[in-house]
């Protein structure tokens, strides 16, 4: 397909969904919006996309996805601004992403342009699903999977890129409890922890149901060899304040995904002087601050939560505490001013927004 005439075909739904949507008990990721867009890759190019009423796709049982897990996926947020404009957070490094994620799991990459104007014009059609209430948004998830009819261990030489939307409340409404995880794996070095592949959270559900039987919310991933450094929470990018500085895990290693939101609260920070460190944490480190009432602030850095702030660590049976989330500056400061950044009110001086 060209990228130079990116006009993508519309077929419109003919009775929309939105008039029954229950604002007020809004379920996360279960309700979806009246359109969605697919487009197909074969005999290695990508065929025309278009825009159609959201509906149930058909597969062949021996869908290759399905066997061998060629599967990949996005997740950024629409927003409407006081301007009563629809706009997009940091697009562009989503599908860099994605295109990353793609060439590690043998698929084809979508081109950036291409990428961006789906979304888009998805979005435009269905504008009306984003809502100007505080603390909303309209989720937005592309993927990509093989589609190949074959049982054989080989990459698909076909593939589905689709994007379905889905409006959202708050993912947390409350700070996070979370367990520091020292047997369980998220990812292993040479592994495919830096790709957003959907394998890589069906292995983390077994263990997130352990910890939450346990009274927590979320584990703390660590090393695969050691299980001395930590590395992400949860599905999120992790951040701890120690004696002002932030302090995160280096993102040079290939167990971690390159996190967007995670990148923006740095940005952010850094351009108010906020020191940061992008390094190697250690669980002795953070345990060790927490004991002694160093550690100032713990949060997890998300699209879908933005920011979790986390209240309490548990590691081997001990129950940390954390100060109050209400006395925090820092944390409170960056999560208010990207929400205000996104709905204009602030100016975005970074340029991250990007107006459908």
């Amino acid at each position: 397909m060209s990228t130079t005439s990116l006009n993508f075909s519309v077929e419109k739904n003919t009775q929309s969904s939105l008039a029954q949507v229950d604002w007020d008990n809004l379920p996360f990721g279960r309700i979806f919006s009246d359109h969605m867009f697919i487009m197909e890759y074969a005999d290695g190019k990508w065929q025309e996309g278009k825009i159609v009423p959201f509906q149930p796709i058909p597969m062949h049982p021996a869908m290759s996805a399905l066997h061998y897990g060629q599967s990949i996926f996005e997740g950024l947020k629409a927003y409407k601004n006081i301007d009563d404009e629809v706009v997009l957070f940091r697009p562009d490094m989503n599908a860099k992403r994605f295109a990353e994620s793609a060439a590690r799991m043998c698929m084809p990459e979508v081109p950036e342009e291409i990428f961006i104007e789906a979304i888009k014009q998805l979005v435009a059609v269905d504008k009306d699903w984003v809502t100007d209430r505080p603390g909303y948004s309209l989720y937005i998830r592309p993927f990509l999977f093989g589609t190949d009819e074959l049982v054989g261990i080989k990459p698909s030489d076909t593939y589905k890129f689709m994007v379905i939307t889905s409006p959202v409340g708050a993912y947390y409404a409350e700070p996070v409890r979370v367990k520091i995880e020292e047997y369980y794996t998220r990812a292993a070095k040479g592994g495919v922890g830096r790709a957003k592949a959907a394998g890589n959270y069906g292995a983390s559900l077994y263990p997130a149901k352990q910890c939450q039987m346990q009274g927590f919310d979320q584990l703390v991933w660590t090393d695969a060899k050691e299980h001395l450094y930590i590395e992400e929470s949860g599905t999120m990018n992790i951040i701890f304040q120690i004696g002002g500085k932030l302090i995160t895990p280096s993102e040079d290693e290939d167990t971690i995904l390159r996190g967007i939101t995670k990148r923006s609260v740095l940005e952010l920070a850094a351009s108010w002087g906020v020191e940061i460190e992008e390094r190697q944490v250690s669980v002795e480190e953070i345990v060790t601050a927490a004991k002694n009432g160093t550690l100032e602030d713990a949060f997890g850095a998300g699209t879908a939560a933005t920011i979790a702030q986390i209240i309490v660590i548990g590691y081997r049976g001990e129950i940390l505490e954390l100060p109050a989330f209400e006395t925090r500056t820092l944390s409170n400061r960056i999560k208010q001013h990207m929400d205000d950044l996104k709905t204009g009110k602030e100016v975005d001086v970074f340029n991250w927004n990007v107006i459908v």
